[in-house]
C-alpha cells in the first residue's frame, strides 16, 4: 500500500514541478527578447535578408543596389531562347578579344586563385583534361567516355574552327545547348582563356573532320 502511495506522491510532485517549469518559461521574459531594445543590437533582430525558400526568383548575378564587386566582368547571359538550357548574347561574345594573344588583360577574380601549374599553356591542358575531355575527348574529337553517350560535338570540325575565341570563351563560361556552364568552376577569366587556347592548339594539330554529334 505504501508503495502505491509513494508512486502517487512522486507523480503529483512531478506534475507540480512540470507546471512550475511551464509557468516560468511562459511568464518570465527571456533575455533574448530584450536585445532589440538595445540600439546597438536592433539590426540583429530586423536584419534584411532573404529567408531560405521564401522566393524562387533570387538572381544568381549581383542584384541592383547591392555592394559592387570590383575586378569582375560584365555579364552577357540572356534568357532561354528556343528553350535552350544555357544561352548568351552571341554578338557580345564574338566581340570579346583574347587577352592572352593580343597582349591585353583579363578581369581578375574577386577571390585569390591558386595557380597549378603556373604556365598558361599547361594550365589550359590541365583544365581541359579535367573538365572537357570527358565529353569532347582528350584530343577534341568528341569521343570522350561521356560524350559518346550524349552526342558531344567534335572540336575539330570546320564549324568549331570558325568560332571566335570570344564565342568559345562564352561557351566555357555560360554553356550552350546541352553543355552546362563551367564559369562557376573555372572562375578565373585567364583560366577560361587558357582552355580556349588549348582548344585552338588541338585544332591546329589535327585535320578538320566532318561534323558529328551535337552542336554548340
Amino acid at each position: 500500500m505504501w508503495r502505491a502511495e509513494l508512486r502517487a506522491a512522486v507523480a503529483l510532485a512531478a506534475t507540480v514541478l512540470a507546471g512550475g517549469c511551464d509557468w516560468y518559461y511562459n511568464s518570465v521574459p527571456s533575455p533574448d527578447s530584450l536585445w532589440h531594445r538595445v540600439k546597438w543590437f536592433d539590426h540583429m533582430i530586423t536584419a534584411k535578408y532573404v529567408h531560405p525558400y521564401s522566393r524562387a526568383d533570387v538572381p544568381r548575378d549581383t542584384p541592383a543596389g547591392s555592394v559592387p564587386v570590383s575586378g569582375g566582368e560584365a555579364s552577357w547571359r540572356i534568357g532561354n531562347p528556343g528553350e535552350l538550357q544555357y544561352a548568351f548574347d552571341q554578338a557580345v561574345a564574338d566581340r570579346l578579344v583574347n587577352p592572352t594573344t593580343t597582349g591585353g588583360t583579363a578581369p581578375r577574380p574577386t577571390v585569390e586563385v591558386v595557380r597549378i601549374p603556373a604556365d598558361l599553356a599547361a594550365r589550359g591542358d590541365t583544365l581541359y583534361q579535367g573538365y572537357c575531355a570527358m565529353c569532347h575527348g582528350q584530343a577534341g574529337a568528341g569521343n570522350g567516355p561521356v560524350g559518346v553517350k550524349l552526342g558531344a560535338p567534335s572540336l575539330l570540325t570546320d564549324r568549331a574552327r570558325g568560332y571566335t575565341d570570344g564565342y568559345l570563351y562564352s561557351i566555357v563560361r555560360y554553356g550552350r545547348g546541352l553543355m552546362p556552364q563551367y564559369g562557376d568552376k573555372i572562375y578565373d577569366p585567364l583560366d577560361r582563356w587558357a582552355v580556349v587556347n588549348h582548344v585552338r592548339k588541338l585544332q591546329a594539330g589535327a585535320p578538320a573532320v566532318a561534323a558529328t554529334g551535337g552542336m554548340n
